[in-house]
């Protein structure tokens, strides 16, 4: 079993940085993928970044040059470092433990409660 508790979202202006962290508690965690989604009302959740347990990261087009996904395999915690803001970034963003194979991350249930992020123009 694993709780995921997500922090740090806000609001910002344009152009602006955030960093969300997420915090977890369960075993295994320092095997575990993990990864951060992103939604907005009436929306299918987005993936945004994942990281591997060997520190592999992957972003979304949307977001590469901009966030950076990491960890923190002794405080059992994952960060995604947001820089030039956008409103287009604007969402829930939830953390997430996974598995990743062949190149692509596969979500188990464990999800935190999300973290608000509003980016104002």
């Amino acid at each position: 079993q694993v709780q995921l508790v997500e922090s740090g979202g806000g609001l910002v202006q344009l152009g602006g940085s955030l960093r969300l962290s997420c915090a977890a508690s369960g075993s295994g965690f320092s095997i575990r993928a993990m990864a951060w989604y992103r939604q907005l009302p009436g929306k299918q959740r987005e993936l945004v970044a994942t990281i591997t347990s060997d520190y592999s990261t992957t972003y979304a087009d949307s977001v590469k040059g901009r966030f950076t996904m990491s960890r923190d395999n002794a405080k059992n915690t994952v960060y995604l470092q947001m820089n030039s803001l956008k409103p287009d970034d604007t969402a829930v963003y939830y953390c997430n433990a996974g598995s990743t194979g062949g190149g692509t991350y596969y979500p188990y249930r464990y999800w935190g409660q999300g973290t608000q992020v509003t980016v104002s123009s």
